[in-house]
């Protein structure tokens, strides 16, 4: 149950259209729903502004599915994802649920309503783009509406200065790189915006699958870079939206509301 949908049950109670036992049978739901081979984390929108995220690796199809028509049952807004699917999970997904958009192994249901602030996405190389790809999709869940600049890596700096402007532009900005992950520093180095380091697993043999440009980006000299896990795309996601949102406000944006604008 996100915000909009508890305001909208004490709403009905007020006014009599909702009967206060109903009310509470619907309450009993909201900390989690327990579906035996799983307990669906409800009361994760009204804590953090996003909701919980279902994550494919290791479910069957069928719970899969299962855990996305419950969050999609007990919600009326909030964007519901499921990452890092199977071709089974996707199928047995949209069948039970459809109008999923899905971007490689991602699926969104419900994304929020656009926001104004401007995220920038960078790659070092085209082999990144999976991992960009898992992060734009989440990134749009939430209302984002992600800026996408790929293959524009060290080796040719010339590519990455050229959009100079956007980098000094944006109010976020998230690096994905492998190999030895210099990328991070250098954009680090020239904007103010937060910026977000995604390691990749691309490389070659020292490269040990990410763990090198996960340790160049832990030991950057460009203070404050906030670096996650490897090839977590997901999670840099949320982290930038993390950064637009305070406990008491919705992150998705209402322009009619006054007091929905973080700041």
């Amino acid at each position: 149950m996100d915000e909009a949908a508890l305001r909208h049950l004490l709403e009905d109670v007020r006014s009599g259209a909702t009967r206060p036992d109903d009310a509470l049978a619907a309450l009993r739901h909201l900390p989690y729903a327990d579906l035996g081979f799983a307990r669906v984390d409800h009361h994760r929108h009204l804590r953090q502004g996003m909701a919980e995220a279902v994550y494919g690796p290791g479910k069957t199809p069928d719970q899969a599915a299962a855990i996305v028509a419950e969050l999609l049952a007990r919600s009326d807004d909030a964007p519901v994802v499921l990452t890092r699917a199977s071709a089974e999970q996707i199928r047995a997904a949209q069948d039970d649920n459809p109008d999923a958009t899905v971007v490689g192994t991602t699926m969104v249901w419900r994304a929020a309503p656009a926001r104004t602030e401007q995220v920038l996405l960078l790659t070092a190389g085209t082999a990144d783009l999976p991992v960009a790809d898992e992060c734009a999709a989440t990134l749009t869940a939430h209302g984002f509406s992600p800026v996408r600049l790929t293959d524009v890596g060290v080796a040719g700096i010339h590519r990455l200065l050229e959009h100079a402007d956007a980098l000094l532009d944006a109010d976020a900005v998230v690096v994905i790189a492998g190999m030895e992950g210099a990328l991070a520093s250098v954009v680090g180095g020239l904007t103010g915006a937060p910026v977000i380091a995604v390691p990749t697993s691309v490389g070659y043999g020292a490269g040990l699958e990410g763990i090198t440009a996960l340790l160049g980006m832990l030991a950057t000299c460009a203070a404050g870079i906030s670096v996650v896990g490897i090839d977590n795309g997901y999670g840099a996601a949320c982290v930038v939206a993390r950064q637009f949102f305070t406990p008491g406000r919705r992150l998705t944006a209402d322009p009619t509301d006054q007091h929905q604008t973080a700041p």
